[in-house]
C-alpha cells in the first residue's frame, strides 16, 4: 500500500518545535525517537557547554533531514 503524501513544510516545522516529530510525521518511528533522545541528551549537555555546539548542529540537521525525506516520500509516490 503506498504512503500517503507527506508535506515538507509540515514535516520542518514539527522538527523545529521538537526534534524527532518530523520524522515521526514522515512515518519512521524508530529514527523519530533516537533524534528525540538525541535532542534531549544535547540539550543536557549545555550544562557543561558543549551543548551549545552540538544541539544547534542538530537542530539544523534534524530539520534539513525532516524537510528532504518528506519530498523524497513524494518522489517516490509520484514514481519520479
Amino acid at each position: 500500500m503506498p504512503q500517503p503524501m507527506k508535506n515538507p513544510g509540515i514535516a520542518a516545522v514539527l522538527s523545529f518545535f521538537i526534534p524527532g516529530l518530523g520524522q515521526i510525521y514522515n512515518g519512521q518511528i524508530m529514527k523519530g525517537i533516537i533524534f528525540i533522545v538525541l535532542a534531549s541528551i544535547f540539550g543536557a549537555l549545555t550544562l557543561v557547554l558543549i551543548g551549545y555546539i552540538l544541539y544547534p548542529l542538530f537542530w539544523i540537521y534534524n530539520l534539513y533531514d525532516a524537510y528532504n525525506t518528506a519530498k523524497r516520500i513524494n518522489e517516490r509516490q509520484a514514481g519520479y
